[in-house]
């Protein structure tokens, strides 16, 4: 559901704006974080970024593995490739 903030803000000549500091806080937003834009319709979505796994893209249960999240669903499934050591469930 969208709901107004009643905060207006013009367009600089780069197509930049500044979200206000109540409204970054109110939502967590943190300095230099990532943020994902998104379109419905004629609006505009801001939300934070929140990189899903390399293989799947859900973000739910994602750890870190050496940089790329994984979630632990596809994890599980590779882990338990390498230790069957079969091709039989080749999951690529």
């Amino acid at each position: 559901m969208i709901k107004s903030t009643g905060v207006v803000r013009q367009l600089d000549s780069l197509g930049r704006i500044v979200l206000p500091v109540e409204l970054r806080r109110s939502l967590g937003f943190s300095q230099n974080e990532s943020i994902e834009i998104f379109t419905d319709g004629d609006a505009i979505v801001l939300k934070k970024y929140d990189p899903g796994c390399v293989f799947c893209g859900t973000s739910l249960d994602a750890i870190d593995y050496k940089g790329k999240p994984i979630c632990k669903q596809c994890f599980s499934e590779i882990a338990s490739y390498f230790l069957s050591g079969s091709d039989d469930q080749n999951p690529f």
